[in-house]
């Protein structure tokens, strides 16, 4: 409150700016949910209690013996999920929506199983039930949102909890629940629009239909006598093996959007509807930092390609390179590409002041960001993509100026003390350093393809050298120390930022230019639409055409004549009467 009245105050003076810098809402209760330990043994708990349940309801056999199963294969899920996914089992969001997720299909199963065996729904039939259990909602859904392994997880997992919700151990259940859930996950590898989640939704249909063929549930089929088949039952059971695969894909689709906004992740379909260059943002940037808008888009380039070959996200990092200076829209001017050829605004201001300039582009990044409610790893990868860096231009431009001061001060008498001094740490941008491999492939990138422009004739060899050595002051001045970059992902980024500026910086052949002289005289003729726009002023010198007075040299003779015999100065007016 007193904060407040003080600044409402130095506004008043002129000495605040009235403009607030948005900052990132920091909430503590979140951050502590996420990391508790007894949020992960609630969820577990609450997981477990939902096992009993649908082990205990309903009529079967030996339910204590099932259910101790179930506490058996819970042990084995726990302890893979925290040897083989530690940053998941880390974080409890993550947590609730793997072990989530696979609950919903085991309700939804044993919902099913209920249904077909009951006179609830005539339609429904028992031998039904197997055709249309949602075998492959968790392996679709996890392998869109946290990847392949989490895929196949989730498949082992919830097949081995699926065979034991009726009884005994039912292995055509099983088998059926594995292998539908591996092709759901071999299916959606890599999912850039929605139309493929439905083209895994019939892989994972002619999967259950085949299976359903070889353990008997669609039929009885008699192969040795066609005709006595009941082909129309036979026609349903397959519509719905088949259906059950596309209609689990539809609904994971429609699921999708709602899981990424609770559990705050973001798929390759979200990363390519980001990537509109129509955004607000980004055709402003285009209108008024066209320079800074092509060199995000070379940027993009390289950090895709850098990308695709270390195992990083593709997709992600051309986004993020989109939008990685935008912050330069606030004073665009005072950034080399954007500079127009008549003067350098740098050149009026101190080095100190100019190192502001440049590093304030960070921070209005971020603010930008955030007005326009950007994905969060947007906003990370602006914040990181120059890390701790020095701005070696600025920074040696002020050490020159203080030796010229001082040796300037001696002539004056100025005493060392009034001499400013020059300390790295104004020059250096705030950070942090980049955390994640696309982070740092980003920000390897933007230099690179700065560094390039300085290039005058770029060979192979120029740019190999140029590329290995600033990924080597990256790696001395120690930006790339709390990323996850390997020495072996470096050499991948390094040959393709050297092939892809190869590409980008090739020469051209120049083209010879035809002869004019060899050409011959062309006619000269004028449009009637040019001769009707462009009027002469009455005050305006005679204009003399080749093409009306012949050649120049007897131009010059008939001139020469009209004024030997004619008046001084009548000489034009002679020879225009002896034309006409």
């Amino acid at each position: 409150m007193f904060d407040f009245l003080k600044r409402s105050r130095l506004v008043r003076r002129g000495l605040a700016s009235r403009k607030v810098r948005r900052r990132r809402a920091r909430h503590e209760w979140a951050a502590t949910l996420e990391s508790a330990a007894w949020v992960k043994t609630s969820i577990f708990a609450a997981f477990i209690a939902g096992l009993g349940f649908l082990i205990f309801s309903g009529q079967q056999p030996e339910p204590m013996k099932n259910f101790v199963i179930a506490l058996l294969f819970m042990a084995i899920a726990v302890t893979q999920l925290w040897i083989n996914q530690p940053r998941t089992f880390s974080q409890n969001s993550r947590v609730f929506l793997v072990f989530g997720t696979i609950f919903v299909q085991l309700v939804l199963t044993k919902v099913l199983f209920v249904l077909s065996s009951g006179d609830t729904f005539r339609f429904l039939k028992p031998d039904m039930a197997a055709l249309i259990a949602p075998y492959a909602f968790a392996p679709l859904a996890l392998s869109v949102l946290l990847g392949r392994n989490h895929g196949l997880y989730a498949a082992v997992a919830a097949s081995l909890w699926s065979s034991v919700l009726f009884g005994r151990i039912d292995a055509p259940v099983l088998v059926t629940s594995l292998i539908s859930g591996f092709t759901a996950v071999y299916l959606t590898l890599q999912v850039r629009r929605r139309s493929r989640l439905i083209r895994a939704g019939v892989g994972v249909g002619l999967a259950i239909w085949l299976l359903s063929l070889a353990f008997g549930e669609i039929g009885p089929i008699n192969w040795f006598a066609p005709m006595g088949n009941d082909w129309g039952m036979i026609g349903v059971q397959s519509a719905l093996a088949i259906g059950n695969g596309i209609v689990t894909a539809t609904l994971v689709g429609g699921l999708l959007p709602m899981f990424e906004h609770v559990f705050q992740i973001t798929t390759d379909v979200s990363w390519l509807e980001a990537s509109d260059l129509n955004q607000p943002l980004l055709r402003r940037m285009i209108i008024e930092a066209p320079g800074t808008d092509h060199h995000s888009l070379v940027v993009a380039n390289l950090a895709e390609a850098a990308a695709e070959a270390t195992g990083a996200n593709p997709t992600l990092c051309r986004v993020c390179s989109y939008f990685h200076d935008v912050g330069k829209l606030v004073k665009p001017e005072y950034f080399t590409e954007n500079m127009s050829f008549e003067r350098n605004p740098h050149d009026d201001l101190a080095p100190t002041m100019s190192a502001l300039i440049i590093m304030s582009h960070v921070k209005e990044g971020v603010d930008l960001a955030l007005k326009h409610k950007l994905n969060q790893h947007v906003i990370d990868i602006i914040q990181e993509h120059h890390g701790t860096s020095l701005i070696a231009y600025f920074y040696q431009r002020a050490l020159q100026q203080q030796e010229d001061a001082r040796a300037g001060g001696k002539i004056m008498n100025i005493r060392e003390e009034d001499i400013p001094e020059v300390r790295e740490e104004s020059f250096r941008y705030p950070g942090p350093k980049p955390q994640t491999k696309e982070s740092a492939i980003v920000s390897l990138a933007d230099v690179v393809e700065g560094a390039s422009r300085s290039l005058e004739k770029p060979t192979p060899q120029k740019i190999e050298q140029l590329v290995q050595e600033l990924i080597e002051e990256r790696i001395a001045d120690g930006q790339l120390d709390e990323c996850d970059l390997t020495l072996g992902d470096l050499q991948k980024i390094r040959d393709r930022f050297r092939f892809t500026l190869m590409t980008m910086l090739h020469t051209r052949i120049a083209y010879p230019r035809p002869d004019v002289r060899a050409l011959g005289p062309r006619e000269e003729t004028l449009r009637p639409d040019v001769m009707a726009a462009t009027r002469r002023p009455p005050s305006a010198p005679p204009v003399f055409r080749r093409r009306f007075y012949g050649d120049r040299r007897d131009w010059l003779k008939r001139y020469i004549a009209c004024i030997c015999h004619s008046d001084r100065g009548g000489g034009i007016s002679c020879y225009l009467k002896e034309q006409q």
